[in-house]
This record gives C-alpha cells, sequence and structure tokens, in this order.
C-alpha cells in the first residue's frame, strides 16, 4: 500500500504546481486508502476517467485499449502510478488526448515487440514530458544545446518561464533528484499561463504524426534557476556527461 509516497519532497520547488492536490492524495493512500481510491476522491463530475485497481485489466487487453473502452485507469501501488493518477487529474484533456492516440495506434497496429515512431513518440511525452513557455531566446538555446547561454547569460530571463514536468515517470524519478534526469521538452504556445491552459491547448495540439517526429529539446532538469542549489556553484553547466554537446550531423555517404 502506497508504496515510496512517504519519500516525496513536497517543497522541491518542480512540484509546485502538483503541491496542493498531490499532498491531500499522497496523505489519503498513506493513511490508508488504496491509491485508487485517493485519486477518485479528487475527481469531478466532469472527469474523463475513474482509477480502478490494477487487478480490475483484463488479462490479454493492452493497458491503453482498457482505458479508452472502459474509461477506467488501472492503478498499482506506488510512485509511478501514483504520478500517472495526478497527471490525470491535473491534465485531463492533455491525458485523454493521449490515450485516444495510442488506443488509435494499437487498433491500426496492434501490439508489437517493437513500438512504431507514433507509439513510441506518445509514451516518451507520456513518460518524460516537461511543458515550456518561456521566450524565443531560451527556446533557441534550449534547442542549440547552448547551456552556458540558456542558464547563465540568460538566467534572467527565466524569470519569464514557466516549466511544468508533465511526465509521470519523470516525476517518479525526481524523488530522488540526481543530476542526470532530462526532461523531453516540449514548447507550449498557449496565451496564458497555468495548467488549465496548458491543458486546453496541449489537447488541441498533438497528434500522432507530430509526436512521431519526436518534437522534444533535452533539458537537464536540476539546471534550472531556483530548483536546485548546487547549479549555482561555478562550473556546474560544464560537465558534458549531463550537459551534453549537440550531436554533428554525419557527412553524406559516412
Amino acid at each position: 500500500m502506497a508504496l515510496g509516497l512517504d519519500a516525496i519532497d513536497w517543497d522541491a520547488p518542480w512540484l509546485a504546481a502538483w503541491r496542493a492536490q498531490g499532498q491531500a492524495v499522497a496523505g489519503q493512500a498513506l493513511s490508508g486508502s488504496c491509491s485508487a481510491s485517493a485519486l477518485n476522491a479528487h475527481c469531478t463530475p466532469h472527469s474523463p476517467v475513474r482509477f480502478v485497481p490494477q487487478h480490475a485489466l483484463p488479462q490479454g487487453e493492452a493497458y491503453e485499449a482498457f482505458i479508452f473502452r472502459s474509461r477506467q485507469v488501472p492503478t498499482r501501488e506506488g510512485l509511478h502510478d501514483f504520478f500517472n493518477g495526478l497527471c490525470w487529474l491535473h491534465f485531463p484533456h492533455t491525458k485523454t488526448r493521449l490515450n485516444a492516440l495510442q488506443a488509435e495506434q494499437i487498433a491500426c497496429s496492434g501490439i508489437q515487440s517493437v513500438r512504431g515512431p507514433a507509439r513510441d513518440g506518445i509514451t516518451v511525452f507520456d513518460e518524460n514530458a516537461a511543458f515550456l513557455q518561456a521566450p524565443d531566446a531560451l527556446w533557441q538555446a534550449l534547442v542549440a544545446k547552448e547551456w552556458t547561454r540558456l542558464f547563465v547569460t540568460l538566467r534572467p530571463l527565466w524569470e519569464q518561464a514557466q516549466l511544468i514536468l508533465f511526465g509521470h515517470a519523470l516525476l517518479e524519478k525526481l524523488v530522488e533528484p540526481r543530476k542526470g534526469i532530462t526532461a523531453h521538452v516540449y514548447r507550449v504556445q498557449a496565451g496564458a499561463p497555468g495548467l488549465a491552459a496548458m491543458d486546453g491547448w496541449m489537447a488541441h495540439d498533438l497528434s500522432a504524426d507530430k509526436l512521431a517526429a519526436k518534437p522534444f529539446a533535452h533539458l537537464p532538469v536540476l539546471g534550472v534557476p531556483g530548483w536546485w542549489s548546487a547549479n549555482e556553484a561555478p562550473g556546474f553547466y560544464e560537465d558534458p556527461a549531463v550537459f551534453r554537446a549537440p550531436r554533428t550531423p554525419r557527412a553524406p555517404g559516412s
């Protein structure tokens, strides 16, 4: 029951958007409720799904197809499914869209031993995405992997940016933070800040073709100013194992 939830540091800056509801759900689970029941207690009449214990998933039926058919999310005890449930509560339209895209891919191609580009992109997004609203200069530096420019020269611009973590595997990994944890960042063009605006915009923007192209920038999230005290030290961003140089394109014929 509630495995690992007591290890979550709700004061971590990357959990600011999740804190109020997340603490409440975790508190219920730690008090003895199963995770599915704790999550259901925070659903609204407009929530697109309800949560059920893992054993409700019929043997042989794909997880995503079952959610699409039944509007129920099988939920195991532990951090991974706990954060997945929180994502459904905070981003119901985005999660519904991703599930529909997954179900569509399964209906077309079945479950293969190797995911195709679309299913792979959808899964990467669902598990490890972060959403960034930021000035053009920050986004351009991130895409170019110009780490010193991104985090040092342009550091004041981060006050104008909003980075919201979405992927439930990403959130799970950050329960034990380490320097190399990297998000697949998707740029949000929503006009207004905040989760509801991001959720609505994202649900309309996502498509299988777009996600198959992997439209992500890679961001070591503990480099974000204000997110980890260690990144204030000189030389923090000079670690090439984490802040990697851009790939050099292969020469034709090589």
